[in-house]
């Protein structure tokens, strides 16, 4: 082999154990949620998709917590368009313990959790991002409808940072009265 093949083999190896280590590094998450602060409704600004919301319209995401400390959670969104059919639907949040509030379990289906991580939260409760331990599906939410272009920017920097490919992130459009 010729040494320039050599070391273009040597480098594409270490590339792939670069990203696959840094695949496998668990997902960090912020380290104190307060439940009370962070129920009520998100606007879904940006995501890489589950087949559910793919073309999702005025997507939000609404929690509140009930008396057994596990967390009610109504996701909306119009299908498709705008105007297109409302789709809603209710999984349940349960909070992993010792992990700051900042880990939870969603159930769509029982008796399956999905991994459901706060990992960006503004101090004020703006702004969050959802993630999980496999860099599969992302939510970046906000209280309001839309958020500044830079604020978006630093966020999708982070995720890449994190191990995200962004390229899949895609913008839920947000249209209200």
């Amino acid at each position: 082999m010729k040494p320039t093949s050599t070391r273009l083999l040597t480098l594409s190896l270490l590339l792939m154990t670069a990203t696959a280590v840094a695949q496998e590094s668990p997902m960090q998450t912020v380290p104190q949620v307060d439940l009370s602060r962070f129920m009520g409704p998100w606007y879904v600004i940006a995501n890489i998709p589950t087949f559910l919301e793919k073309g999702a319209h005025n997507a939000v995401e609404s929690y509140a917590l009930n008396p057994d400390g596990t967390i009610a959670t109504t996701f909306t969104f119009r299908q498709g368009a705008f105007d297109g059919p409302q789709k809603e639907y209710h999984p349940k949040g349960f909070v992993v313990p010792g992990t700051g509030n900042a880990r939870w379990g969603m159930q769509f289906i029982w008796p399956f959790k999905g991994d459901y991580r706060i990992v960006w939260l503004e101090p004020d409760y703006s702004i969050t991002v959802i993630g999980r331990e496999k860099r599969d599906y992302v939510w970046i939410m906000a209280r309001t409808p839309q958020i500044p272009a830079a604020k978006l920017d630093e966020i999708l920097s982070f995720l890449k940072g994190v191990g995200y490919d962004t390229a899949q992130v895609q913008h839920v459009p947000q249209r209200w009265p």
